[in-house]
């Protein structure tokens, strides 16, 4: 059992972040009180990194930002890596995405994410009401907002630097065929999926994941060598359980998650499970509780 870690690394969906897409207060303060005492915390997040102001308190603030599964790595909005999706590759997935008719959100650096104006139609019939019961409120509401505010309907893909596309699909079926038309585009051009759910899938770079971010973040700190600790809940987390020393999922997260940890939260992240971990267990005993 890890004793002391000295860099710890913050998933947000389902775990920092409640069912309501939210940080809690009680959530900043240990992050805060951690980093008073020394210890360095860091957020490793499927989001981009400008969707993440949004979703925490005033004053919320972390060492360093891992966004986008590993594609980018932020230290005070300045940027010590980025990866970028190839343009072939954005313009053929957008292509079968459409031909599909799946669900899709392009992330471009420095700018809101992007679809073209011709498949709004098709994606908004995908998150029309009701909700279906096997899809997360929180991934639910997050589609709803970026249908109505967060994307930017392009008539064209303007750019060439892009972090990440994430794709839905209100069933299951649906968005385990397009898992399979992936599999056969990255025949031809190699990358990497990931997944924070049953209903959705992102596209990044080859070979990179939270775990080769973890790695790059910890070079730029120089702490490649100090005691790791990261708190997750779900698929897309499985890199960087393996890569810390001491993994810790939710109790919201899935029994085949909670089987390959070390240790599971008393509370969810709707009961501020993190708060409550760190505190019990991190937090030095000169640190008083409110």
């Amino acid at each position: 059992m890890v004793t002391k870690p000295k860099a710890i690394f913050l998933d947000m969906d389902g775990t920092i972040l409640n069912h309501n897409n939210k940080v809690s207060g009680f959530t900043k303060q240990i992050i805060d009180e951690l980093r008073d005492n020394g210890l360095y915390v860091f957020i490793a997040t499927g989001r981009a990194a400008d969707e993440i102001s949004e979703l925490v308190p005033d004053g919320f603030q972390v060492d360093g930002i891992i966004s986008s599964n590993g594609m980018a790595g932020y230290v005070e909005g300045k940027a010590i890596f980025e990866h970028s999706l190839p343009l072939e590759l954005v313009e053929k997935v957008i292509e079968k995405a459409r031909e599909h008719k799946v669900y899709y959100e392009l992330f471009p650096y420095g700018a809101d994410r992007i679809a073209l104006q011709q498949d709004r139609i098709v994606m908004e019939d995908e998150v029309k009401d009701p909700k279906p019961e096997s899809v997360g409120l929180n991934e639910w509401l997050s589609r709803q907002e970026a249908i109505k505010e967060a994307i930017d309907w392009k008539s064209q893909i303007e750019g060439n630097k892009f972090s990440k596309f994430y794709f839905f699909a209100r069933t299951k079926e649906n968005i385990n065929r397009w898992k399979d038309e992936l599999e056969k585009i990255k025949q031809d051009i190699d990358f990497t999926t990931s997944i924070s759910s049953a209903h959705n899938v992102e596209v990044m770079v080859a070979n990179v994941n939270k775990a080769t971010g973890i790695k790059e973040m910890l070079h730029y700190f120089d702490l490649s060598d100090v005691e790791t600790l990261a708190v997750g809940d779900s698929n897309n987390d499985l890199p960087m359980f393996q890569f810390v020393d001491y993994a810790v999922a939710m109790k919201n997260a899935s029994d085949q998650i909670k089987e390959i940890v070390d240790d599971v939260t008393e509370f969810t992240c709707d009961d501020d499970g993190v708060y409550h971990y760190l505190k019990s267990l991190i937090v030095p005993s000169s640190i008083k509780s409110t």
